[in-house]
């Protein structure tokens, strides 16, 4: 029945993370992968979750205060004036305001900017919408953006440029001048940006997160999509929104209408608590993962992993494996899993050198092969695992990781 499949879903393969998952549940591992806090979420937001449905908050439901509280809270952060009736669409999670946010501007052929690496959720809708990911490669260590390299991706048939920041895999917070090339490619080629800020709260060392809607003239160009689920620890919850203008919020409201109906009701009830926090809890918030982030790298450095970029924002590590280490990054997160029970994801799942404009050797982007992802939104229990099994594979003499000079092909003769 495969002939039965769309030209799409026939490019839509299991990826080596998804592989590498099912290997870790099989071993029981440390998961150190996906991007999900394995604590509790705050008790008070829970409650009221837990009230919500005790009050039969059950039904298909659109609950516009969280939409008013959204369009205060961008005031107070970015300075931006949204009008909560018109410029706001609740979604399913930031995931579907996405997906939503490209069929809804998306026609076969239109060309879409990506920065590479990337989340991979981005192309996938991109595709399914008839469009055309182009990616602009962000240069390694630090991730810093070329703009001749963005300029010389967009093009006339370029319909929007796709910015994630804080930025998932590397921890990467766009610097206001690499904004402003953004906002400049987009004025220049008058095309539109579609932004994920789900991290907007979670920063480090002082770094503010800004929305790229808030450069001059950028509002009416730009779609924010964002959600509770990495501020409040709640991503299964799946309450997001798209915020933009009005015309293409009210395409994406209709599409969401069409695909989903409602976000789930007890959780949009939920979301008036959560989206009332003061000040303070995501201070704390900060503070708390900035010591789990300087916790995992004081770990990753110590046994030999290349930090040379400290993350600004997100809650991923984005490492480099030693030069010496005779592994690709699906290899050694194969058998970190098999021989320490920890797992990582391997970062080439988030490149796609195949899709840039400038065709250049494999040995330009050998790099995309050494990169490896962990996530510390992890309880102290769960940090403290991993570093205990992963230390259990530390060499004595050299202090440093077993797997970096460990030779597979030896163990499969």
């Amino acid at each position: 029945m495969e002939e039965k499949l769309s030209s799409v879903a026939k490019t839509l393969t299991p990826s080596p993370i998804q592989e590498l998952s099912l290997l870790a549940q099989r071993c029981n591992a440390v998961n150190l992968a996906e991007g999900f806090p394995d604590f509790p979420a705050p008790s008070h937001i829970k409650s009221a979750a837990v009230s919500a449905i005790n009050s039969d908050f059950n039904q298909y439901r659109h609950v516009q205060g969280v939409c008013d509280h959204v369009a205060m809270i961008m005031k107070h952060m970015h300075g931006l004036d949204v009008d909560p009736l018109t410029d706001i669409a609740i979604c399913c999670g930031q995931s579907e305001a996405f997906a939503a946010t490209v069929f809804a501007i998306i026609d076969k052929g239109d060309e879409v900017i990506l920065f590479d690496p990337s989340y991979e959720t981005y192309e996938a809708c991109i595709k399914l919408a008839g469009g055309i990911p182009v990616y602009v490669p962000l240069d390694p260590p630090y991730w810093t953006l070329d703009a001749d390299k963005l300029m010389k991706s967009v093009t006339n048939r370029t319909k929007a440029i796709v910015l994630n920041s804080p930025h998932n895999p590397t921890g990467k917070v766009f610097t206001e001048d690499e904004l402003e090339t953004i906002a400049g490619a987009c004025h220049t080629r008058d095309c539109l940006a579609i932004t994920d800020e789900v991290y907007e709260h979670i920063t480090y060392d002082k770094e503010k997160h800004i929305s790229l809607a808030s450069l001059p003239a950028m509002q009416k160009r730009t779609i924010i999509t964002s959600s509770l689920s990495k501020s409040y620890s709640v991503t299964g919850w799946r309450v997001g929104w798209a915020i933009g203008p009005a015309c293409i919020v009210s395409a994406i409201r209709n599409i969401h209408i069409k695909i989903t109906d409602s976000a789930p009701a007890p959780f949009q009830e939920a979301a008036l608590t959560a989206l009332r926090s003061p000040l303070e809890y995501f201070e704390w918030l900060r503070r708390d993962y900035e010591s789990r982030r300087d916790y995992t790298i004081k770990l990753l450095a110590g046994v030999g992993f290349q930090v040379q970029f400290k993350p600004q924002g997100s809650f991923f590590l984005f490492v480099e494996l030693p030069e010496n280490c005779v592994l690709s990054d699906v290899a050694f997160v194969e058998e970190l899993i098999k021989q320490a029970e920890v797992v990582a994801v391997p970062g080439c799942g988030f490149f796609h050198r195949n899709l840039y404009v400038d065709q250049l050797s494999p040995a330009d982007y050998s790099y995309q092969e050494r990169y490896i992802r962990f996530a510390f939104c992890k309880s102290d229990a769960t940090l403290a695992a991993a570093a205990q099994k992963i230390g259990e594979l530390v060499d004595s003499s050299s202090g440093l990781l077993k797997l970096f000079n460990f030779d597979r092909k030896a163990t499969d003769i």
